[in-house]
């Protein structure tokens, strides 16, 4: 239970579109503008057991950790875009060209004066899909490209 002198923050809760993301490969880095970003939390598996000579006892044990894909979402930018073509190359290339995952993309939701205040670290990501959404000669919305990683972890920084 708050405190009565508590005072509520203005700011709380965030607005979900107010995010940035920093890619990271290595020693560098770049920024890219992304307008969804989706796929964010692991899920822990589990396993059902059921008592023998007891029926009424059904256990449910903890497993392992999965993770969704992360899928970012864009308008359709420019095809020499650094980005975008490393993702191309990756993904049209099959595998004549090395997998070299980001060391880290970093989502961060931001608050009204675009300070973080919720970071989350994929790291060793690397695209795995790429999909363009349909076009429709009767759309009035912006051509999508959605860009899908897998990564080994999810970390939550702030």
């Amino acid at each position: 239970m708050p405190d009565i002198g508590d005072v509520p923050d203005p700011d709380y809760p965030l607005p979900a579109f107010h995010f940035a993301l920093s890619l990271s490969r290595g020693g560098a880095s770049g920024d890219a503008s992304f307008m969804e970003a989706s796929g964010i939390g692991p899920e822990m598996q589990t396993e059902t057991v059921i008592e023998g000579g007891e029926n009424r006892f059904v256990h449910v044990l903890p497993g392992g950790f999965k993770h969704p894909r992360l899928v970012l979402k864009r308008g359709i930018t420019r095809a020499d875009t650094k980005f975008g073509a490393d993702c191309w190359s990756l993904l049209s290339g099959g595998f004549a060209n090395a997998v070299v995952p980001y060391k880290a993309i970093y989502l961060m939701l931001l608050d009204a004066n675009a300070t973080p205040v919720r970071t989350w670290s994929f790291e060793n990501a690397y695209p795995v899909k790429w999909s363009v959404d349909p076009f429709g000669s009767t759309k009035n919305s912006v051509a999508v490209d959605s860009i899908e990683f897998s990564y080994t972890n999810v970390t939550l920084i702030l």
